[in-house]
């Protein structure tokens, strides 16, 4: 059973709230494939990323194994280079969505070491994972926006849905059967007043 009052003004009321929701329904379908486009994107840079740091950290511990034979084990070494607190995060926002934003101040390599107690090997070990570190930070932004667009396209998908397959059909058979009981009423008032002329001139 329809809830709706048949008047002239509820149709004028529904079809705004029909327009409305078809313009929500297009956006919200041109939004989500935004979104999908970004995330293929994301998933493909990703990939090469991980390459790239699987690659940089294999060189980065053969170049640490190499120093380690040549100098011994250089963890007390290590413990003089800095821990690197440069990072900041912020937010950029795509349609809605916020995705981080990395700032990453990349100090000037600076030897905090004793050169005499090292030698090229750790200089290049220590290069190498800094190497590795600037790709983890990439990899990091990466996938925390990949996470952030999924949530996005999960949610607007549901919202898109819902307008598609529930608000709009029912504003439409709504607004049909508003149409259809004006248009009744039409008719008959139409024929009342006819019998009510017929009646005059027979009268007359």
């Amino acid at each position: 059973m329809n809830n709706v009052i048949p008047t002239k003004g509820n149709l004028i009321n529904l079809k705004a709230k029909q327009t409305l929701a078809s313009n929500g329904e297009v956006l919200l379908d041109r939004k989500k494939n935004i979104f999908i486009q970004e995330v293929l994107t994301l998933v493909q840079d990703i990939s090469d990323i991980r390459i790239k740091i699987q690659n940089t950290y294999k060189k980065a511990y053969q170049a640490l194994q190499d120093a380690n034979i040549t100098l011994g084990i250089v963890s007390e070494i290590a413990k003089a280079i800095p821990i690197d607190q440069n990072l900041s995060i912020s937010y950029r926002s795509l349609m809605g969505v916020d995705l981080p934003v990395i700032t990453y101040e990349r100090p000037s390599i600076r030897l905090s070491y004793g050169l005499r107690s090292t030698n090229s090997k750790f200089d290049y070990a220590y290069k190498t994972f800094q190497e590795a570190r600037d790709l983890t930070v990439e990899l990091v932004r990466l996938e925390s926006s990949l996470y952030r667009l999924s949530n996005a396209i999960r949610q607007t998908k549901k919202r898109h849905n819902a307008l598609k397959n529930v608000v709009l059909p029912k504003l439409a058979n709504d607004i049909k059967w508003i149409h259809d009981r004006l248009e009744a009423e039409d008719q008959e008032e139409f024929i009342r007043l006819k019998t009510i002329k017929n009646k005059k001139i027979k009268g007359m």
